[in-house]
């Protein structure tokens, strides 16, 4: 073994031994496994024992492994001569660098670190969340966590839930100015967890907006509003009614979650005729489009597919996301379309997103007609392949 290389692999039995190693880092892999890239490797605590685990990271995917200290060393001291050409350990004080030169020999650095880092023995980190349980009177109140703020084990899938969609919201209010997200519509808020959740961040991370719940149950409406003025959230309220009863001038931002079937449609319908610059939807149930291309009976490359039941629901959900998307683009709106887990108990869902086309302004008349002439051309040919007679939204819009 080289000097050099076996001077490092001293460091690391001596870094662990006083447990200031805090991690250890593999790269320019040259070797014949296909897709390595990188091995990290940093202690754990796990049941009271300390063990390394190993972290392979691949092209595409990552693997986890646990070793017992020496066997783990022993690996290191392989992986070294082998086919890893370059290797950094850090510990609390000092970084120190193995590198393997292009005539084969070792090459050793190590330097003092300006800040002192601290070694980490947690097997799995906590997850930074946007809405804290601690301290958070209207999670209680909902029924999410005790006296304390301790996360019941029964509603930690909800909350987990709530603070995804809260990060996916955030990234997307984060591309309008500070201050521009005044007036909040939640179309369908249920018990008001996101309602509750948002109003939350929004009155931590930029400023009081004004939001509204509404729901069609009077009961969640007089409950939420009674935590409401509990909690002091003087600019949050739940008003009874439907998505389509409801009406409101300004809206900057409308969501609507897991409304069912054109009621989604309804959703979107109000934020456009409000002008509102965010519309976020997770549609739920896609009965309309379904019956329409059951009616229409039309032949084409899809039957072998959609003979099949389960497949046809699919592709009449995909195809009724697609117009919605589609119509959102005719009225000016920026869209995505894409599919997340909220946790690992529960589905897939798909967010339909508009945002407001800033650019849509700057643009000529005759350019802006012309681009909408094409999203039209594209929704008929959208609704012939298909067999579709009408999608609700494009009724409600009259286009």
């Amino acid at each position: 073994m080289d000097q050099h290389e076996t001077t490092f692999v001293n460091e690391i039995k001596k870094v662990i031994a006083e447990s200031t190693f805090v991690k250890l880092a593999l790269g320019n892999y040259k070797g014949t496994e296909e897709g390595l890239k990188q091995l990290y490797v940093k202690p754990v605590l796990i049941k009271n024992k300390q063990l390394l685990a190993f972290n392979y990271r691949y092209k595409t995917r990552d693997i986890f492994k646990n070793f017992e200290i020496e066997e783990g060393v022993l690996l290191i001291e392989g992986y070294l001569a082998g086919d890893f050409n370059v290797a950094t350990l850090f510990s609390v004080n000092e970084e120190t660098i193995l590198e393997r030169t292009a005539k084969g020999s070792f090459r050793l650095r190590t330097r003092q670190l300006e800040e002192k880092k601290e070694a980490d023995l947690s097997h799995n980190k906590e997850k930074k969340r946007l809405i804290l349980a601690k301290d958070n009177l209207y999670l209680h109140e909902l029924g999410l966590t005790d006296e304390q703020g301790m996360v019941f084990k029964n509603a930690q899938d909800k909350y987990k839930q709530i603070n995804q969609y809260i990060e996916i919201l955030s990234s997307l209010i984060k591309e309008f100015p500070k201050g521009n997200i005044k007036n909040v519509v939640d179309m369908g808020s249920g018990k008001g967890y996101l309602t509750f959740a948002l109003y939350d961040y929004l009155l931590n991370h930029q400023q009081k907006a004004n939001v509204v719940g509404v729901e069609f149950r009077k009961d969640l409406v007089d409950l939420c509003n009674k935590i409401a003025v509990n909690a002091k959230f003087e600019q949050l309220s739940f008003v009874e009614g439907t998505i389509e009863s409801y009406d409101a001038e300004a809206i900057n931002l409308l969501i609507a979650l897991h409304a069912c079937d054109t009621a989604t449609d309804d959703a979107i319908y109000k934020g456009i005729k409000a002008n509102a610059d965010l519309i976020v939807v997770a549609p739920c149930c896609h009965k309309q489009i379904r019956r329409e291309m059951e009616k229409g009976k039309v032949k084409n490359e899809l039957n072998f597919l959609t003979k099949h039941g389960i497949f046809l629901e699919r592709q009449a959900e995909m195809v009724t996301d697609g117009l919605r998307a589609l119509i959102l683009e005719y009225f000016g709106y920026k869209t995505k379309v894409f599919e997340f887990v909220s946790d690992v108990h529960t589905p897939k869902n798909v967010l339909v997103v508009g945002i407001k086309n800033k650019e849509q302004g700057l643009r000529s008349k005759e350019q802006g007609t012309r681009n909408k002439d094409e999203v039209l051309q594209r929704i008929k040919e959208t609704k012939q392949y298909f067999g579709i007679g009408y999608h609700h939204l494009e009724r409600l819009l009259e286009i």
